[in-house]
């Protein structure tokens, strides 16, 4: 070979590998745990060394990738809310922001009031004499945020989905599943007892007799309640919730409920239509309703009035509902610091807390850069096109299906970072003196909130999370897809990393919220967010076939001794993981064009593509936590989250060399393939 020729070869094998040296993996190699073989326990390969050395924090129940960044989060969002308490000219939201931190902080003030805020509530409750004011007062706690056994909402109408649409639920138990009041489980049975000692103690603290009968009582009935409620996975089924009734003809369903006095309360008194989502817990609620004495009602409004107040009232209340829900249910030894839950209670959660948005509007200021939003705009339309791709190739499906699934495709709509329409928080007066009456104060004005959108069309800007949430959705009802800030960083998303480990991590998310839209469940839903069959009676056949056997894997996972998975609980988040994976690795193979992905940190760009994958699955659970999670949280633990799928996943074979005696195994015949 001509020594000209030898040295271009030279310079351009040097380029590419100072190239490959100046990408990063994004693998965090000393996670590892080298004497487990990926193709026998990838999450235990790629998280092992972490799992071994990281302790669960003692003020959690679970920890791991998406609690390491909502730790992140909280502590931004600490900063902000203390830079507005120590604002003296605050105004508008800082000032609201400010004033509610302190209130949460001002434990004088706090101690000192003791329950004497709540002697109106209690003093209504004295004056009820018959089931229809216990009704009505039911409606009238819904207000200030207190749950009943009957739960009220609006919504999304999901045979109309540009309408709202009214829905009453069922509720009022306080243990985390139905199955914990009347399984013979050694858990469920310590859980009973702990809710009977909780509400022994609240009214002792509160001065109120009876407390130990009251408890006895109080137990009894929620054991009724949910015995016949709905267990979680017929509540799934979205035809099955839905079930729209003009409101006067409620009585044929339950003919002795005073439906109108509760909406009444509720305000909605000139309500016409809703729908009862679970129209055989009613029918037994009416029963139940007949035979409980008043005054066991009136003791059960003062636990539950109790209850929601618990974290905004003295110590000792605090204390009391820390026990029952976070050590008892959850096994967390430690509580978390006051100004946590400060945060968490303004900021939201998963939810939008007391103040949100304000606060979210300042967090995406201060924490979300607009590289990462470009970046994610273009991975969504990389994995939106890989999946019309996916589709077309289908083996499964007819050509007619295909079609109306690719139209509900080309509708989705992504929502990146945060939204384009904050809430308005201008008529929440907040006290820098009064938690509690902060705490009613953002209920009634978020009920109102709720109620206003009756009779006005859905809101296509609005989004269901704050921009400081680390999670991400699919709603059915508006096919979209959403993405908060928070959860656009390591491992998840990473703007200065090779593209492998970013499409195993946030890629696979994309595509798993894409998923939803075409899982056991969503795929009910239209391209325009109906509750409509799209489906031929094959396909729906097919599909259903598949779905099974993926149920069937997952029923087969023991997370405990004794205690496996829920495979048709788990399934629509099962599929969406199946599938968002599937959809990933094809989009970042599309990425490359025809080039093969660079060789870094000793990995082919297929293994960084799985390991990323395996990373973002990082958790430890305690088992009080675990136990509870597998009878209420439609996902699988993430052991089965970060293995499940890849035992179905033919290039998961290739990379790793998965062969017949690995433990990862599936006989081709057996592996899974839904889109």
């Amino acid at each position: 070979m001509p020594l000209r020729v030898l040295l271009s070869l030279l310079v351009v094998a040097l380029a590419t590998s100072l190239e490959a040296e100046e990408l990063r993996s994004g693998i965090t190699t000393e996670n590892f745990d080298r004497r487990v073989r990926p193709q026998d326990n990838l999450f235990g390969h790629v998280n092992g060394q972490w799992l071994q050395q990281t302790e669960i924090p003692a003020d959690k129940s679970e920890y791991g990738s998406f609690t390491q960044l909502s730790d992140e989060a909280i502590e931004n969002i600490h900063a902000i809310m203390q830079e507005a308490a120590a604002a003296e000219t605050a105004s508008g939201n800082m000032q609201r922001i400010g004033g509610f931190y302190r209130s949460f902080m001002n434990t004088d003030a706090i101690e000192q009031a003791g329950i004497a805020p709540l002697k109106p509530e209690f003093d209504a409750i004295d004056g009820l004499a018959s089931s229809e004011d216990i009704v009505r007062h039911f409606g009238v706690l819904q207000t200030v945020g207190v749950d009943g056994p009957i739960g009220f909402f609006v919504g999304t109408d999901a045979k109309s989905s540009k309408e709202h649409l009214a829905a009453v639920y069922q509720s009022g138990t306080s243990l985390p599943d139905r199955d914990y009041y009347f399984v013979d489980d050694e858990r469920y049975i310590e859980a009973r007892q702990a809710l009977r000692d909780y509400i022994t103690t609240l009214f002792e603290l509160a001065g109120l007799p009876g407390g130990a009968q009251a408890a006895s009582d109080i137990v009894e009935l929620e054991t009724k309640l949910a015995l016949f409620q709905w267990s979680r996975t017929k509540l799934r089924d979205a035809n099955l919730r839905y079930n729209k009734y003009a409101v006067g003809d409620l009585p044929e369903l339950t003919p002795s409920l005073p439906w109108q006095v509760f909406f009444a309360a509720v305000g909605t008194a000139d309500l016409a239509e809703v729908n009862v989502t679970t129209p055989s817990y009613f029918q037994s609620l009416e029963a139940i309703f007949t035979t409980t004495p008043v005054e066991t009602w009136k003791q059960y409004m003062r636990f539950r009035v109790l209850d929601a107040a618990a974290p905004a009232l003295p110590q000792g209340f605090v204390d009391a509902s820390f026990e029952l829900y976070q050590n008892k249910l959850a096994g967390v030894p430690e509580q978390k610091p006051r100004w946590e839950r400060a945060v968490e209670t303004a900021s939201g959660g998963r939810g939008f807390g007391v103040l949100g948005d304000a606060i979210g509007e300042i967090y995406v200021q201060k924490h979300f850069g607009q590289e990462a939003k470009r970046r994610m705009d273009e991975l969504v339309a990389n994995l939106l096109k890989t999946y019309e791709v996916s589709i077309k190739e289908l083996t499964w499906m007819t050509e007619d299906t295909k079609q109306k699934a690719l139209e509900k495709l080309h509708k989705i709509t992504p929502k990146i970072g945060y939204t384009e329409k904050w809430r308005d928080y201008s008529n929440l007066q907040i006290d820098a003196e009064d938690l509690l009456g902060n705490m009613r104060r953002s209920a009634l004005l978020e009920h109102q909130r709720m109620l206003d959108k009756l009779g006005t069309p859905v809101d296509e800007t609005e989004w269901g999370m704050t921009p400081q949430t680390v999670n991400a959705y699919y709603n059915p009802t508006k096919n979209e897809i959403v993405f908060p800030a928070a959860i656009l960083q390591p491992p998840f998303f990473d703007a200065e990393v090779e593209d492998a480990v970013n499409y195993g991590g946030i890629g696979a998310v994309i595509g798993h919220e894409i998923s939803h839209g075409f899982d056991d469940q969503g795929s009910k839903y239209d391209g325009d967010g109906n509750l409509k069959n799209w489906w031929t009676e094959s396909d729906r056949g097919s599909f259903e076939k598949l779905a099974d056997a993926l149920v069937s894997q997952y029923d087969a996972y023991e997370a405990l001794p004794g205690k496996n998975v829920q495979g048709q609980l788990t399934l629509g988040e099962n599929i969406a993981d199946l599938s968002g994976l599937a959809i990933a690795y094809k989009a970042y193979r599309r990425s490359l064009g025809e080039k093969e992905g660079p060789v870094i940190d000793n990995f082919t760009a297929d293994q960084r593509f799985f390991i990323g994958w395996a990373q973002i699955w990082a958790r430890k659970y305690r088992d009080s936590e675990l136990v509870r999670r597998l009878v209420t949280d439609p996902h699988s633990p993430s052991l089965f989250r970060a293995n499940g799928p890849v035992a179905n996943f033919e290039p998961f074979y290739r990379a790793f060399n998965v062969t017949e005696s690995d433990r990862l195994f599936k006989p081709k015949a057996e592996r899974i393939q839904i889109w």
